[in-house]
């Protein structure tokens, strides 16, 4: 595999792992009122933006963001690592070119915020209605519940070490911290996108589906159940871990072509 196409995929999982930290840093502060907000990607986009240095934050993160989305579309497209086309492999293609959807969006926001044409973002925003909204929000909903067994799956399984060359990494240290941050942040990755699963179809039953919902809804969700402020708590350092997952990943992943 050609090493810039490398170098970009490396620098897409670094801003992705920088995303993911800082929605869960700031949803755990918020779970224990010690400050910071439940968040969703386009409010960590936001968060940026306000810092010292905000635009400088927002043109590194798009341009992160910018290469995760061509190495997602990348590998959907071009197949570079071989992934196949039978049943699995077309399935893997396309959560790939989905996700590689989702991050251009992302990525397109933050440069909207620097020129100051973005609107704000959060777990809410405009919906659809009628029939259409219905529909739509059915198969969010459907494809979220395949997301959330797809997480619990790749956990249960340990497939998410076969992308480092597991084995081949000596240092012990690295090794648990991989394996117990991957496998926590994949569970709570499960546990968010199961629950927008059930928002998403208990909206389209109800036929309300005026507002689209989003990763603040969810936490939304569990602060609202017993003990909700301690597992809201729990999921939110969950998605700590799988940001150093991440970051492992950007410095070690193993490219199989």
């Amino acid at each position: 595999m050609d090493s810039k196409l490398k170098k970009m995929a490396r620098v897409g999982y670094f801003a992705k792992a920088t995303v993911y930290g800082i929605m869960g840093i700031l949803t755990f502060l918020a779970a224990f009122n010690m400050g910071g907000q439940k968040s969703s990607n386009l409010q960590v986009i936001e968060f940026l933006e306000k810092q010292a240095f905000g635009n400088v934050l927002l043109v590194l993160i798009g341009l992160g963001l910018l290469c995760y989305s061509a190495w997602r579309f990348i590998q959907s497209i071009q197949d570079p690592e071989n992934i196949g086309d039978d049943k699995e492999g077309k399935g893997k293609r396309v959560a790939y070119f989905i996700s590689a959807l989702l991050y251009l969006g992302l990525a397109v926001f933050a440069f909207m915020q620097l020129i100051n044409a973005g609107s704000s973002g959060g777990g809410s925003g405009g919906g659809l209605t009628g029939t259409l909204g219905v529909v739509v929000f059915a198969i969010i909903g459907l494809g979220l519940v395949v997301a959330s067994i797809a997480q619990f799956k790749k956990a249960k399984t340990k497939e998410f070490l076969q992308d480092f060359g597991y084995d081949s990494i000596s240092d012990e240290k690295k090794r648990k911290t991989i394996k117990n941050t991957g496998y926590l942040g994949l569970i709570a990755r499960g546990i968010i996108f199961g629950i927008l699963a059930y928002i998403f179809i208990r909206a389209a039953i109800a036929s309300n589906t005026s507002d689209l919902k989003g990763t603040t809804d969810a936490f939304s969700f569990i602060q609202e159940s017993d003990y909700g402020s301690w597992l809201m708590g729990l999921v939110a350092a969950g998605f700590v871990c799988y940001s150093i997952y991440v970051f492992f990943l950007a410095r070690y992943r193993k490219f199989k072509a």
